[in-house]
C-alpha cells in the first residue's frame, strides 16, 4: 500500500516477457489482516468482528455499509495444497492449490486452479510470467498484498502476488502430479523442478475447509470503494481451527488512477484496525504459511 506522500506508482521494469508480451500490471490492492482461529466459534464471531470494522471505519471517517452484505449466508469452500515433499514449491516462492465451492454442503462447478508467485520485491514479481499453457481460458490477477508487520501492531508491510486462476480440467495428462506435466502447465516452475522426478502431494495431508462472511463494503472516498469480508480456515474432520482473516480489496485499471488522499485513508483505517483488533490479531504469519507449519519442521516461507 502507498505511504503518505507517495504517488502510487510502480517502479520501472522491463517492459516485455519473452514472448514479447506486455509485463502484467498490478491491479488490485488488497488488505489482509490475519486473525486467531480460535476467535471463530460461531457464525457470531463474524459479526462481532464486523463491530470492530465499524468502529475502525467511524474514527477514520470512512463509510463502512454492511447493508450491501445483508442477509449473506456464509459460504464454503475446499482449498487444497500441492507441494513436492521437500517443499520445493513454497520455498521458491510459488504456491499452487485448489479450490471448490460448496452451496448446501454440495460441490458446485468445477475446482479451481490457484497458482501464484509472491515476493516481497515488486520488480521480482512482476518478472514471473504465471501465464499457464492450457487450452481454457485463465484470469490473471496481479496484487499487493497489504499487511501488519511481523513483530509488531501499527505498521504496513507489502506482498506482491502473481497469480493465475483456471478451471480445473486435467483431461489429457497422465499423472497431473508429475514435476513434467507442471513444467508443460507452468513453464516457470522449470528451474525449479526441471531436474527432478517429484510429484506433488497434499501439503501435511490437510484439507482446509475455509468459512468466508461477507461484512459489506468500505468506501474511502474518490471512488476507491473495496468489498471486505473475514473468513475461518479450519482442518477438515478435526474442524481444528487454523487461523482467521479479514480483508478487503480495491479493484483499478492502473494504479496512478488511485487518489492518493483515498489510499492514505484506506492506511489509517488499516492501522486503527489493528488496534481496534489487537486482541484477534496474530502477528508473522499467512493463511498459507499457517498450512505448511502443521506438522514437521516448517519451510521457509519468505512471507
Amino acid at each position: 500500500m502507498a505511504k503518505a506522500g507517495d504517488t502510487a506508482q510502480e517502479p520501472a521494469v522491463d517492459v516485455l516477457y519473452q514472448d514479447g508480451h506486455p509485463l502484467d500490471e498490478i491491479h488490485y490492492i488488497q488488505a489482509k489482516i490475519i486473525l486467531q482461529g480460535m476467535r471463530f466459534t460461531s457464525v457470531q464471531s463474524f459479526f462481532d468482528f464486523s463491530k470492530l470494522v465499524a468502529k475502525a471505519a467511524k474514527r477514520t471517517g470512512v463509510e463502512f455499509d454492511p447493508h450491501t452484505a445483508k442477509g449473506m449466508r456464509p459460504q464454503i469452500r475446499e482449498v487444497l495444497f500441492m507441494d513436492t515433499q521437500d517443499f520445493s514449491l513454497y520455498n521458491n516462492y510459488f504456491i499452487l492449490r485448489r479450490r471448490i465451492t460448496y452451496e448446501d454442503g454440495f460441490p458446485v462447478g468445477d475446482p479451481e486452479i490457484v497458482f501464484k508467485f509472491r515476493h516481497t520485491d515488486f520488480e521480482t514479481a512482476a518478472k514471473l510470467d504465471v501465464r499457464p499453457q492450457i487450452p481454457g481460458s485463465y484470469r490473471i490477477k496481479f496484487k499487493e498484498e497489504t499487511l501488519p508487520l511481523k513483530e509488531r501492531l501499527g505498521g504496513v508491510r507489502s506482498l506482491f502476488s502473481h497469480n493465475v486462476e483456471f478451471p480445473y480440467r486435467p483431461r489429457g495428462y497422465v499423472d497431473p502430479t508429475a514435476a513434467s506435466t507442471l513444467i508443460r502447465v507452468f513453464p516457470c516452475l522449470a528451474p525449479v523442478l526441471g531436474s527432478t522426478r517429484k510429484h506433488v502431494q497434499l501439503v501435511n495431508r490437510t484439507a482446509v475447509e475455509e468459512v468466508l462472511q461477507q461484512l459489506g463494503t468500505l468506501d474511502f472516498g474518490k471512488g476507491m470503494i473495496a468489498p471486505c469480508n473475514v473468513s475461518v480456515w479450519r482442518t477438515r474432520g478435526e474442524h481444528h481451527q487454523l487461523v482467521g482473516e479479514f480483508a478487503y480489496q480495491c479493484h483499478f485499471m492502473h494504479k496512478s488512477d488511485l487518489s492518493a488522499k483515498a489510499v492514505q485513508k484506506s492506511e489509517a483505517f488499516f492501522l486503527a484496525l489493528q488496534e481496534e483488533a489487537r486482541d484477534w490479531v496474530s502477528l508473522a504469519t499467512t493463511k498459507t504459511g499457517a498450512v505448511y507449519r502443521l506438522k514437521g519442521n516448517p519451510p521457509q516461507s519468505h512471507e
